[in-house]
């Protein structure tokens, strides 16, 4: 019996793409709430159709489709990119480097979900063909940057599973660390406490005092709780907070009002309000299994209030939703005296020039070791109460 043959396609927008088609790749979970909903059509169309991506803001499209008999059993979300910000794997180093010797690092294709550090799948294979499908979009991801004379092919916060795949396939493997809150099936936040050291506890909650203090009420809001006046108020908290950590802030105000429309029931929006007018605020997307806290902002500063919204609230909910763990984002040590764990982030590469692989894949090397010694470090110094 003959096998198959696998074919590939490159799509410069997602309408080229039927969204089911997309989605039974994406979400093999079915018509349940996805594991990741920043896989999904409807994010990732979000952002296209917002203008969050495209034309002008350095990440253009590029998706590619591995095809099978008529059927599209694998897809990413690949990008052009014109520089390395919205990324959160740093490769900056590489880039002037390469640059530094002559070299051109832009343009490069990144495999990725634009300005989210959150790892998931990023070979999105439909079940059935996952092994097959898989290899088939390594292979043409590598092609399309060879055959493009790009620097590089990068895919960020990739699986588990994509990482030892890919790595078998010839690709550089990375790996970097960030914090998640593990839920270990507490029935209240008091019990998630008791796990923690003397010290540790009576500090977490003289935090929650303090946030508590600032002379309002906090309220967790989703679905169609969620209303067009909350964007606006989070849009400004926003929009602060991109400009001072990125300068201009990645995602466009018409992203929200799609979230709104198309996503509010995968949406936890947790305000601060005063006298219903809202003072600071954490938007977090919901998964099957995870919170994943997104972004923040305020309109006024008070003690702690940044630590309940984007941390306590969402252990808070995370623990009355069964849900496994928070996902707090990139990057903050500070996570660890309040419960969050260092746990390790994969990522995989592709270098055209040989020289910059060979120092690509030394400096790769001496850095795993480096995270794996921090994150044992970090570990030690955890608020839990010390086991025999």
């Amino acid at each position: 019996m003959d096998t198959p043959t696998v074919t590939l396609r490159l799509h410069g927008s997602l309408d080229e793409i039927a969204p089911e088609d997309w989605d039974t790749c994406a979400c093999p979970e079915g018509s349940a709430r996805p594991h990741d909903p920043f896989t999904t059509y409807r994010f990732l169309s979000a952002l296209e159709r917002s203008g969050s991506v495209g034309p002008g803001t350095g990440w253009q499209p590029h998706y590619l489709t591995a095809w099978e008999d008529g059927d599209m059993i694998g897809a990413a979300p690949a990008y052009a990119k014109m520089h390395s910000q919205g990324e959160f794997v740093f490769d900056h180093s590489w880039a002037h480097a390469f640059e530094r010797a002559g070299g051109a690092y832009y343009p490069k294709l990144q495999v990725a979900v634009p300005f989210t550090p959150v790892a998931g799948r990023r070979f999105l294979t439909k079940p059935g063909a996952e092994t097959r499908a898989l290899s088939a979009l390594v292979q043409g991801m590598v092609q399309v940057a060879a055959d493009n004379e790009l620097s590089s092919a990068h895919v960020t916060f990739c699986s588990d599973a994509d990482a030892t795949a890919g790595a078998a396939l010839g690709l550089i493997h990375r790996v970097s660390s960030q914090y998640h809150w593990f839920n270990e099936t507490y029935a209240t936040f008091d019990a998630f406490l008791e796990t923690l050291s003397s010290r540790k506890r009576k500090a977490i909650r003289k935090d929650r005092r303090m946030a508590k203090g600032f002379g309002g009420e906090i309220v967790q809001l989703t679905g169609n709780d969620i209303q067009p006046a909350h964007w606006d108020a989070f849009w400004q908290f926003y929009q602060d907070t991109g400009a001072r950590k990125w300068g201009t802030p990645y995602l466009t105000r018409a992203f929200f009002d799609i979230v709104q429309d198309e996503m509010r029931d995968d949406v936890l929006l947790v305000l601060a309000r005063r006298d219903g007018v809202p003072v600071a605020g954490a938007l977090n997307f919901i998964g099957r299994d995870a919170l994943f806290g997104r972004y923040w902002g305020c309109a006024e500063h008070h003690p702690a209030l940044h630590f309940e919204l984007c941390y306590y609230q969402a252990m808070d909910y995370a623990i009355a939703h069964g849900l496994s763990r928070v996902e707090a984002g990139a990057q903050g040590e500070h996570k660890i005296a309040r419960g969050y764990r260092p746990v390790t982030t994969h990522s995989l590469h592709w270098i055209a020039h040989p020289g910059l692989r060979q120092a690509v894949e030394e400096f790769v090397d001496q850095e795993a070791r480096m995270v794996d010694q921090d994150i044992e470090i970090l570990t030690s110094m955890g608020p839990f109460k010390q086991t025999d």
